[in-house]
């Protein structure tokens, strides 16, 4: 069969396609307070799974102390292109093919062939191709010796040769001899699929085949499809004898693809890549084993069953193809079909998974053991459940609730939810816990802790950083609060406060929003720093204009050190009016609060805890039992013990299965 070639067209349309993806490439600049998190935000807004994202960095963000000067992250997500099919008339290497297409047509030589016919003796002479050299008559007379044509015209040989028209014109006569023509066979084999021609060559006297007679006898011989008209031609002019020549072809019938789906999403996780740092260095905690999608993202298309393509046999016969089978799209759990038929979406946020030949997304992910090497990082939209421990330096990060049925070490929790760990909470002074709503916990130790509502832990806290919007709860038969910060809006209650042989500090602060007065300290911190750089600067001004006044001048250099001192002080000054504006509107809002602040300790307070109620504070130098400490007329009065009067110590911990 002739050999496809592929064109610069088709190459440049395959260019073009490649240009146009680059350029659709979509980017917005989010930020978050972790990177995980920022990309998070960024799949939400796009619309897309998370391994969709590519990312550069901005801006690192930091964590700073107990949340003092924390910076967030600032990265620049880009959406990556899919990547779009071309139809090429076969599947070709595009670097060959624009090889192929700019190849320069190789050099040949003019040829000469001589054909008797019954008319008379024939010449054809074909024109030379690139530096080729052309034929010669010379060359035209001896082709015609050698099929002993003795009685031919020069003047019509050498004026053929000249023309060189690829065409045969008549030169000569020659004696013919009907019997001894050259004789064709045909075999048709392969069910009909192939037709081979056998040429037995003439004798004297005898006429060559023409390639009209050659197609003819094919179709007398029912050969009328797939006629393969370079074997033909070539039988014409370089006739072989005694040999099989494939001369047509039929077309073998292609059967109709079955129905299928194109993915969104990776279905096979071996494929699914590791993160690679700037530096070449692997990150192993994040595998990216989760593939996050939101509410409404298109999931996956379904691809409609092909017709099949009818085969043809030589003699023209139709073989029949089958068509594709169709099949039901693949939707398993909160998934459902698009109106158009075709799209599968998502119905809720979560992780999607193909399993069993169906395409679900869960809005709970069940980690089945500890959180370690072998999982990497979590980042799910959705609920996660955690039956064994999470290990020091892992995270987990959930858009629902988190529940671990271990301990948790030096690690991240972080969830928009609630968060139960059922063992405790060992930080090592590094682990992270934050929750949108409550945070259950059967101990905590050394870590920083933020509840957007309650905090409820039955055994102690030991040596936190603890803030609820709302209530630190601490009930039990050993529920101590020893050592650390703790903020709470409305309440702190605890069997014991503090230690009776001393050690860190224990600060127990109640009535105010902890977040507007986190916030007042970080605005004072700012403001005695930029007091500080305005009084180093008065001194450097005021021994520059002493030297001015006792010199009369300044030597230029100084003059100028002492205008930069001066626009410095100006700027500073400017800027310490502005924080000192906002620390007042902040002290405003939180004089403004009714809220009844109180801290309660059922069994014992002991001497070295310090309690604030509001911007009230007492240090507590003697032993008290079964007490509540509350403010009135600006002074921390005391009464007999108070029960905690909340419904969610009544509920206890939420069902992880039932979250919102």
């Amino acid at each position: 069969m002739a050999e496809r070639k592929v064109g610069l067209a088709e190459v440049a349309q395959l260019m073009r396609l490649h240009l146009e993806e680059d350029k659709g490439k979509k980017s917005l600049v989010v930020e978050g307070m972790s990177r995980e998190e920022a990309l998070a935000d960024a799949a939400v807004q796009l619309s897309v799974p998370l391994s969709r994202l590519e990312y550069e960095v901005l801006e690192k963000g930091l964590a700073g102390p107990l949340g003092i000067g924390r910076k967030p992250w600032r990265l620049r997500v880009y959406l990556a292109a899919e990547k779009k099919e071309v139809a090429l008339p076969e599947e070709v290497d595009v670097f060959a093919a624009v090889a192929a297409a700019t190849e320069l047509p190789k050099d040949r030589d003019g040829e000469c062939f001589v054909r008797l016919a019954p008319d008379g003796a024939l010449l054809k002479v074909t024109p030379p191709v690139g530096k080729g050299r052309r034929a010669s008559e010379s060359q035209a007379f001896e082709r015609l010796e050698q099929r002993a044509v003795r009685n031919y015209d020069e003047a019509l040989v050498k004026e053929a040769v000249r023309r060189a028209s690829g065409e045969y014109v008549k030169v000569g006569e020659f004696i013919a001899n009907p019997a001894n023509d050259a004789l064709l066979t045909v075999d048709i084999t392969d069910q009909e699929m192939k037709a081979f021609v056998q040429l037995t060559p003439p004798g004297p006297g005898g006429c060559d085949l023409s390639k009209d007679a050659i197609l003819a006898f094919l179709r007398n011989n029912r050969v009328v499809y797939g006629i393969i008209d370079e074997a033909v031609q070539a039988l014409e002019d370089r006739p072989r004898y005694r040999e099989p020549v494939l001369v047509a072809e039929g077309t073998r019938p292609q059967n109709g693809r079955d129905a299928g789906v194109q993915f969104n999403f990776e279905t096979d996780k071996s494929k699914l890549k590791l993160k690679e740092a700037s530096d070449g260095r692997v990150n192993w905690k994040e595998l990216g084993l989760i593939q996050n999608v939101v509410a409404g993202q298109p999931l996956a298309r379904r691809l409609p069953p092909e017709n099949g393509q009818a085969g043809r046999t030589v003699t023209g016969k139709s073989i029949p193809a089958k068509n594709g089978k169709d099949a039901p799209p693949p939707l398993g759990r909160n998934v459902h079909l698009a109106d158009d038929g075709v799209t599968i979406v998502a119905d809720i946020n979560g992780q999607v998974t193909y399993i069993g030949g169906k395409i679900n997304v869960e809005e709970i992910l069940t980690v089945q053991g500890d959180v370690s090497l072998k999982t990497g990082n979590i980042m799910f939209l959705g609920t996660v459940i955690v039956q064994g421990n999470v290990e020091d330096g892992f995270s987990v990060k959930a858009s629902g609730n988190i529940e671990v049925r271990g301990t948790v070490g030096k690690s991240e929790l972080i969830a928009e939810g609630d968060i139960v760990v059922h063992q405790g909470v060992a930080a090592k002074s590094g682990g992270i816990v934050q929750a949108g709503k409550n945070i259950w916990s059967k101990f905590i130790e050394n870590a920083f802790v933020e509840a957007g509502e309650n905090l409820i832990v039955s055994d102690g806290i030991i040596n936190s950083t603890v803030v609820a919007n709302k209530k630190i709860i601490c009930q039990g038969k050993r529920a101590a609060i020893v050592g650390g910060r703790y903020r709470a809006c409305e309440e702190i209650n605890a069997k014991t406060l503090g230690s009776p042989v001393g050690g860190a500090e224990t600060v127990l602060e109640v009535g105010y929003d902890p977040k507007s007065k986190e916030k007042l300290d970080q605005l004072q911190a700012q403001a005695g720093q930029l007091s500080r750089q305005v009084d180093g600067l008065d001194k450097n001004i005021a021994t520059l204009n002493a030297l001015k006044k006792q010199r009369k001048e300044l030597p230029e250099d100084k003059e100028a050190v002492l205008q930069d001192y001066i626009a410095q002080r100006t700027e500073l000054v400017a800027e310490l009016r502005a924080v000192a504006k906002e620390i007042e509107g902040v002290q405003t809002y939180l004089n403004g609060l009714k809220i009844r602040g109180r801290v309660s300790a059922s069994g014992r307070v002991y001497p070295g805890v310090k309690i604030c109620i509001k911007d009230v504070r007492e240090d507590i130098k003697t032993e008290l039992k079964a007490i509540t400490f509350y403010l009135e007329n600006q002074l921390i009065r005391t009464t007999k013990y108070e029960e905690p009067e909340d419904e969610i110590l009544k509920r206890g911990p939420p069902d992880a299965y039932k979250a919102d």
